[in-house]
């Protein structure tokens, strides 16, 4: 963003927010997130690859998918140590609790359709969970996007996604099937239906854990809870419901 004021204004809030990982800020009435790069404490710094590289390579991913029109937050600044995206609404996991919401159904939909729409792009988003997905009047924002899967096998990629977004559906939503269920179909009806034919197969070794999973699939933990009814969704419900 060529913006002088807008330039500044980063460059204070970088400075009363050294440090700091993730900061919000406004800017003409518009939200935006300034991210640092991480800051590495003990052990951490032998363990994990250098901050200020990883930076460089999310801002670098983030540039090829937004030249690609992937669904991605807009950057508007970058540096050696920074950068700077446009707020993309509120997350998908916290629409379930905000009043006076627009159709929960419409926004299950439209993610569940934006997702295909990555996929038809020839890309894949590595962990489209609620939390990752933004939704703001219509429009859909996948946020965190992972490493670049270039070179990997890309439908595996994908058939992870979809696996992720159900699991991710059952464990926010619950068993509201319905609900789920026609997601899933707009996923599929978007030109997708060969992932979702995919995971089924990729799960279809795993199906013998399902009478095991049942007595668990109201009380076991959030993560554990989900695996029952994304195996038992896989087994009975058609990809194109």
């Amino acid at each position: 963003m060529e913006d002088a004021e807008f330039s500044q204004l980063v460059s204070n809030v970088l400075q009363d927010h050294r440090g700091n990982r993730i900061t919000p800020f406004e800017y003409h009435g518009k939200k935006y997130w300034l991210k640092q790069a991480e800051k590495l404490e003990g052990a951490m710094r032998f363990m994990k690859s250098d901050p200020k590289q990883a930076l460089q390579r999310e801002i670098a991913a983030l540039k090829l998918l937004g030249d690609k029109q992937a669904p991605v937050p807009r950057l508007v600044d970058a540096g050696n140590d920074y950068l700077v995206l446009e707020d993309a609404g509120i997350t998908l996991n916290r629409w379930l609790t905000v009043e006076g919401q627009p159709s929960l159904q419409s926004i299950l939909n439209d993610a569940a359709g934006a997702l295909a729409g990555l996929h038809k792009l020839q890309l894949a988003h590595g962990r489209p969970a609620l939390r990752d997905i933004g939704w703001q009047q219509g429009k859909v924002t996948f946020i965190d996007f992972e490493a670049s899967q270039l070179g990997k096998d890309l439908l595996r990629q994908q058939t992870r996604d979809l696996l992720v977004f159900v699991h991710s559906l059952y464990r926010y939503l619950g068993p509201r099937r319905e609900m789920i269920i026609e997601a899933i179909g707009q996923y599929c009806r978007n030109g997708c239906h060969h992932v979702w034919l995919a995971a089924q197969k990729r799960l279809k070794k795993w199906q013998w854990l399902r009478p095991f999973l049942k007595p668990l699939r109201h009380r076991g933990g959030r993560d554990l809870r989900p695996v029952y009814w994304v195996l038992d969704h896989f087994k009975h419900t058609p990809g194109c419901a």
